[in-house]
């Protein structure tokens, strides 16, 4: 990936070319809100009680699924999808972080240093929440598919984790959004836009960073692969109770 300092057109030649790029590919995006709907889907449908509650494992396993399929993305995807594009050693993050604050970072087509430090925390967080939530127990009627594959214990412990993790994603999430907010002030530049039509102004890509694809067809089957496996693993679990299950 070029690191820009300087644009790499003068606003003239931009305006004679194209006034932007293309940088995010679909299946990124539609991850990325699906998640978005899925996260608070989850949340929402938990609070409103039993009633709800299997709206909440629906949720809890699109999370799931999608979480997967972006790690898995991640090494198959376009260009700015994959880790190997934008994993940076967290003393660049340090560094890009001091520059922000001097108003002289670099642009980046796809992740800075600091988004990517966040998005492995959020994808980790949310796998890690997601699969808890396989293994939960309310100790009345709602198990989760794994439930029986561990001991009680173990199972009401993962339960707890799993109620409290929320609190620590609710906390990156909000740090995330701050994060976004804060770049729209220092550097002028609309991230969630940017991740609704997938392009970035010109003089902030270097053209050889625009994606001319997006890999639809291999996306779909990383997809259906990832949802295809997680029921065939949920049907084939352990039997925790004669209850329903739970997320």
């Amino acid at each position: 990936m070029t690191v820009i300092d300087r644009p790499p057109e003068t606003k003239a030649a931009a305006a004679q070319s194209k006034d932007r790029r293309l940088v995010w590919d679909l299946p990124v995006r539609l991850f990325h809100w699906s998640l978005v709907v899925s996260f608070i889907g989850a949340y929402v449908t938990n609070r409103l009680g039993v009633a709800w509650f299997d709206w909440h494992v629906r949720f809890g396993y699109a999370v799931l699924t999608l979480v997967v399929f972006r790690v898995l993305w991640g090494l198959f995807g376009a260009k700015h999808a994959r880790f190997a594009s934008f994993l940076r050693h967290p003393r660049e993050a340090s560094l890009y972080a001091r520059r922000l604050l001097r108003g002289e970072a670099p642009f980046y087509a796809g992740h800075n240093p600091l988004g990517a430090l966040m998005v492995v925390a959020l994808l980790l967080g949310l796998l890690t929440q997601a699969t808890m939530g396989l293994f939960s127990n309310d100790e009345i009627f709602n198990f989760g598919p794994f439930a029986g594959a561990v001991s009680k214990e173990t199972s009401l412990l993962l339960t707890s984790l799993h109620k409290r993790g929320f609190y620590v994603l609710a906390a990156a999430v909000f740090i995330h959004v701050a994060a976004v907010i804060a770049y729209v002030v220092v550097k002028r530049e609309n991230l969630v836009r940017a991740m609704v039509t997938g392009y970035k102004r010109a003089e902030a890509v270097h053209p050889e960073d625009e994606i001319t694809t997006s890999r639809l067809p291999l996306a779909a089957t990383l997809l259906l692969v990832v949802a295809i496996a997680l029921v065939a693993l949920t049907s084939i679990a352990p039997v925790a109770s004669a209850g329903g299950d739970a997320f």
